[in-house]
């Protein structure tokens, strides 16, 4: 047949219509697109995860077990803290406070936690009332030298000595810087300090009751007379040193009074005193102000 009768083929496209053949459809159909498997290989790599599964699988058989076996282990040791921890009922209850409102203690300055005292003005006292201050504070100190140096009367199977109608006994007593010079006789219990009484010469009570106490404690107060010069110092020194020489007086008359006396410190010679000043100081220990500039 000639060519015109072949109606079946297709006319023949010209040369620039006809699309080229570069190969990039065989190029976009043997690469996949993004998220999907090859199309070439799909039984491979439907077999590789498998046999990682499997693998794993393999190696890890107790995967599930192990983390029963821990969760045992750690449960068994905390049934008996359980039962041996105290319940929250048995426990004392604690007021909670909030941590804001607890003040730390290094933070208040000391003494934070006393309350002020209220300090009153001193008044100036009026006459009577200084009188009766000083009534007051003479009756104190006169209770509290009776308790001190009034002691009980020596119990004696003889009682006191007699003393010769003809007797003069002397004795000495000294105590700071004073100087009692006396003199005992037979008597009737008079005191006679430097020719006045003893209510005259030593108006508080202490010092009287420290006077005649020698003559208390060996029960001579109303057989004999004293007769006493005293000298030196004031009268607190003065009533010291007139107790002491009575007493020094009294052992002369009776020697048996001495170990009671002298137990009784009414023997001892007192050599308390005042100290004296040292060179450059105030008083004895006082030092002048020290000013640095």
């Amino acid at each position: 047949m000639t060519e015109e009768q072949q109606p079946d083929e297709t006319p023949e496209q010209p040369a620039d219509e006809q699309p080229e053949d570069d190969g990039s459809d065989a190029e976009a159909a043997e690469q996949p697109t993004e998220g999907e498997p090859a199309a070439a290989d799909p039984p491979a790599a439907e077999e590789q995860p498998a046999a990682e599964d499997e693998a794993t699988a393999s190696d890890q058989p107790d995967a599930e077990e192990q983390p029963a076996a821990e969760a045992a282990e750690t449960e068994q040791p905390t049934e008996p803290e359980a039962s041996d921890a105290p319940s929250a009922a048995d426990q004392p209850s604690e007021p909670a406070t909030p941590a804001a409102e607890q003040p730390k203690a290094k933070d208040l300055p000391p003494g934070a936690e006393l309350e002020p005292i209220a300090i009153e003005p001193e008044r100036e006292l009026s006459a009577e009332e200084r009188a009766a201050r000083e009534a007051e504070e003479e009756e104190r100190l006169r209770l509290e030298a009776a308790a001190e140096v009034t002691d009980e009367p020596l119990s004696r199977s003889g009682g006191p000595v007699a003393i010769a109608a003809d007797a003069r006994i002397q004795a000495t007593g000294k105590r700071k810087s004073s100087i009692a010079r006396v003199i005992v006789r037979p008597g009737n219990g008079t005191l006679v300090i430097n020719g006045r009484t003893l209510d005259e010469y030593f108006p508080r009570a202490a010092l009287r009751t420290i006077a005649r106490q020698p003559l208390l404690t060996a029960g001579y107060e109303g057989t004999v007379d004293v007769q006493v010069r005293v000298h030196g110092g004031g009268i607190s020194g003065q009533a010291g040193a007139v107790r002491h020489g009575i007493a020094r007086a009294l052992c002369e008359i009776d020697p048996e009074l001495r170990p009671e006396l002298k137990r009784r410190g009414l023997l001892t010679r007192d050599a308390r005193k005042k100290e004296r000043r040292k060179a450059g100081f105030k008083k004895a220990r006082k030092r002048p102000q020290f000013s640095k500039r």
